[in-house]
């Protein structure tokens, strides 16, 4: 059985390899296949953009953070405005008999 370490310096060292070929492949491209690959590129990157911003913002933030953009939030609240009456959230009013 593979360790989670031998399996991670075996992906590093695909993703080198990967790379060196690729490098090779590109070396041997005209300008017009340079091009597609450009608007490839940009196109993973288009996509990656998406895919992050899809992701709710509390789940791209640390807990000190999440705290900071709430804080932020309540700061912009009204400091005086109308809230309920005490009658609206009594008991009686709640439980109708």
């Amino acid at each position: 059985m593979v360790s989670y370490h031998e399996k991670n310096q075996l992906m590093r060292e695909l993703t080198i390899m990967l790379k060196e070929n690729l490098k090779r492949e590109i070396d041997k491209l005209n300008e017009e296949q340079l091009l597609k690959i450009a608007d490839f590129i940009a196109f993973i990157e288009f996509q990656a953009k998406l895919t992050k911003s899809s992701v709710p913002l509390w789940q791209n933030l640390t807990p000190q953070e999440r705290s900071s953009e709430f804080r932020s939030w309540v700061s912009q609240l009204p400091k005086n405005g109308v809230s309920l009456p005490d009658e609206a959230t009594s008991r009686d009013s709640i439980y109708e008999e």
